[in-house]
């Protein structure tokens, strides 16, 4: 499953440092987030499932979960935010520090109820599925942006 989880999160990553910040932040009438919403939301998503964050993770500051996590939206942020840059860099540590879980890691049993999920490994499958799913939202708001 690593396989899939970096084929998609290079995707993401390529995707991402492709847009400039106008385009990232521009919030289209049709969406509720902006795009740049949607690099940040990923990163805190994977890191909240597969590292504890916020409480067990300090990869990144704790107030990223105020600005991306699920429930938040652009028009709440204060005037500073992380740049798209940032949040890439993140992706990219965050990518090697998934690659570095072990198959003991994966096959544990999931010490929090989510979903229906069992395991860590199962978790990690809607992981790549929920960033596959943003992907596809972005490149679809990148294209009305465009079009505007």
């Amino acid at each position: 499953m690593s396989n899939l989880f970096n084929f998609t999160r290079s995707a993401s990553l390529s995707f991402a440092k492709d847009l400039d910040e106008k385009t990232a932040d521009y919030q289209a009438e049709a969406f509720n987030n902006t795009i740049h919403w949607h690099v940040g939301h990923v990163l805190v998503t994977a890191e909240a499932l597969l590292f504890g964050y916020p409480k067990q993770s300090a990869n990144f500051p704790e107030k990223y979960n105020d600005l991306f996590g699920g429930g938040t939206k652009p028009a709440d942020w204060p005037s500073e935010v992380p740049a798209i840059s940032e949040l890439v860099n993140l992706l990219e540590e965050q990518q090697t520090r998934i690659n570095e879980l072990s198959d003991d890691f994966f096959a544990q049993e999931l010490p929090f109820k989510f979903m229906n999920f069992k395991t860590y490994d199962e978790l990690f499958a809607m992981v790549i599925q929920h960033e596959s799913e943003h992907l596809g939202k972005m490149k679809a708001m990148k294209q009305v942006v465009h079009a505007s």
